[in-house]
C-alpha cells in the first residue's frame, strides 16, 4: 500500500536516475498505467470519484498534480515514504488523481495555479472542506509543506465530513465566486489550442494544460480586454508571511513565529497560536489561509481570527491596510515570466547583495536591480533590442528610484504604464550611468 501512496501522491515510479532517462510522454504514459494498474486511485476521471463518494458516503481527496515534475520526486523521496500516519487516511477518503487541467471544472476546482501539487478535500455535493499545497520559491517547498502537514489535513478534512451536514453555512466561502471562464481550454489564450481532455491518442504531453497555464491566460486576458491587471490576479493567494504569519508546515495552521512590525503582530498573534478559523472559515492548511486572504478585497478589511492558545480560545482581528497585497513576492512564480515580458520587455531582475550596493554606492532603500537574464527570442526579447544587457543594474524606472524588488517594479509598470508607452530607464554599466529608452510591449 505505502508504495501505492507513493505512485499516487508523486507519479514516482522509478529511481529519479530511471526517471529521468524517460522522455516526457513516456512518464506520463508509464504513470497512467501503472497507477491504474495498482487499482487504489481513480485516474483523471472525477465524475467516477463523485459516483463513488455518493456510493460509499466517503469525502473525495483530489490531488492536482503536474506530470512530470522533478520536484514531487524529492517529496517522495524525503517525505512520504518516512510517514506512516497517512496510510490508514488515505483509506477513508475517495481518492482522485488529476494530471493536467484539461476540462476541469473551475467553479469548483479554485486554486493558486502556481502550484505543481495541490490537494482538495470535498463531498459528492461539491462542498468544499479545505485545500493543501502552497509554495513560496521555485524549488524550495519544505518550509511550506510536508507528509505531516497532509496528514493533518486530512484528519481536519475528515472530521468537517463527520459533521456534515451542520457545518455546511461555515465552509460555504470555500467556494469562490463564478469564473471568468468555465474550464481551462474556454480561456482566448488556450482556445483552440487544447482539448477537454488529454490526447492519449496522439502526443499527450502536448494536449495537456498545466495549472500554471490558467494563470497565464487569466493574466494575458485582463491585459487584453481591461489593460491593467487587478491586484487579485497580480498578486494572488497572498502567502501569510508577507503579513508576518510563519506557519508550521507540519501543523495544522499552528504560528511558528511572528515577524514583527507586521499586521500580525499588531494584530496580537502569537507562537504557538492554532488558528481554528479565519473570516468565520475552518483551516486545515496554510492553503486555507491564502483561500482566505486571496478573497479579500485589495483595499483592506479587519478579518476576525478565532485561535487556540494554550487550550483556551481567543478572538483576533488581523488589519490589512489599503494595498496589503503588494507586500506579499511574486517573483517566484513561473507565472511571473509573462508578466516580465509584458512589464519590461523580457528582463529577469534580482536584487543586489549588500557588499554589492556597497561597491557601487547605491543606497539600500532605492531601486538598484541587476538584470540576471534578457529574452533572447520574440516576444520575450523587447529590452534585448531596446540595449539592455545582463549584469546591467536599473536604479531608475520611468524617474521612479522607490521601487525596490522586482515584485514592486512589476506592478508598477503592469498597472501605471499603458502598453505602446517608451520610458526612460536609467541603468549603472560596468560603473558607469546610461539612460535607455523601453517599450511597454503590446
Amino acid at each position: 500500500m505505502m508504495r501505492s501512496l507513493v505512485l499516487a501522491l508523486c507519479a514516482c515510479v522509478l529511481s529519479l536516475n530511471a526517471v529521468q532517462a524517460q522522455t516526457r510522454e513516456e512518464k506520463v504514459r508509464n504513470d497512467k498505467k501503472r497507477v491504474e494498474a495498482e487499482g487504489f486511485w481513480i485516474y483523471n476521471d472525477l465524475p467516477k470519484a463523485y459516483s463513488e463518494a455518493k456510493r460509499t458516503g466517503k469525502p473525495i481527496l483530489v490531488v492536482l498534480r503536474c506530470l512530470p515534475c522533478e520536484e514531487c520526486v524529492k517529496l517522495d523521496d524525503e517525505l512520504i515514504e518516512q510517514d506512516a500516519h497517512v496510510k490508514p487516511l488515505l483509506q477513508k477518503f475517495v481518492c482522485a488523481r488529476v494530471v493536467s487541467t484539461n476540462g476541469l471544472d473551475l467553479s469548483i476546482f479554485q486554486f493558486d495555479t502556481d502550484q505543481s501539487f495541490a490537494v482538495f478535500f470535498l463531498n459528492a455535493e461539491g462542498d468544499i472542506y479545505g485545500r493543501f499545497g502552497t509554495r513560496s520559491d521555485q524549488i524550495k517547498w519544505a518550509d511550506d509543506v510536508s507528509i505531516e502537514g497532509l496528514a493533518r489535513a486530512m484528519e481536519g478534512a475528515l472530521e468537517l465530513h463527520a459533521q456534515y451536514p451542520r457545518i455546511k453555512a461555515s465552509i460555504a466561502g470555500k467556494k469562490g465566486p463564478a469564473p471568468d471562464f468555465t474550464a481551462p481550454e474556454n480561456y482566448p489564450l488556450l482556445k483552440g489550442k487544447y482539448g477537454s481532455r488529454l490526447n492519449y491518442e496522439g502526443n499527450v504531453v502536448q494536449s495537456c494544460i498545466h495549472c500554471h497555464q490558467i494563470g497565464d491566460a487569466q493574466r494575458e486576458w485582463y491585459r487584453r480586454e481591461k489593460t491593467t491587471i487587478p491586484d487579485k490576479v497580480l498578486f494572488p493567494y497572498p502567502h501569510p508571511k508577507a503579513l508576518g504569519l510563519i506557519l508550521d508546515p507540519k501543523e495544522r495552521a499552528t504560528v511558528r513565529k511572528v515577524l514583527p512590525e507586521t499586521p500580525a503582530a499588531e494584530a496580537g498573534f502569537k507562537a504557538g497560536d492554532r488558528i481554528q478559523t479565519l473570516a468565520g472559515q475552518p483551516l486545515l492548511s496554510i492553503a486555507d489561509l491564502q483561500w482566505v486572504f486571496h478573497h479579500t478585497p485589495p483595499e483592506g478589511a479587519a478579518l476576525r481570527a478565532s485561535v487556540d492558545r494554550a487550550g483556551q480560545p481567543k478572538e483576533l482581528s488581523l488589519k490589512l491596510a489599503s494595498g496589503w497585497r503588494q507586500r506579499d513576492d511574486i517573483s517566484w512564480r513561473a507565472s511571473s515570466w509573462g508578466l516580465r515580458r509584458m512589464g519590461f520587455g523580457g528582463m529577469l531582475l534580482k536584487e543586489l547583495s549588500d557588499e554589492e550596493r556597497v561597491a557601487l554606492k547605491l543606497p539600500r532603500e532605492s531601486l538598484s536591480l541587476k538584470i540576471a537574464h534578457v529574452g533572447q527570442y520574440s516576444p520575450h526579447d523587447v529590452a534585448k533590442r531596446a540595449g539592455f544587457l545582463k549584469d546591467d543594474v536599473l536604479i531608475s524606472f520611468n524617474n521612479r528610484s522607490d521601487l525596490r524588488r522586482e515584485s514592486d517594479l512589476l506592478a508598477y509598470a503592469l498597472n501605471e504604464l499603458k502598453p505602446g508607452d517608451s520610458i526612460p530607464v536609467t541603468i549603472l554599466r560596468k560603473g558607469e550611468r546610461r539612460t535607455l529608452t523601453l517599450p511597454i510591449p503590446r
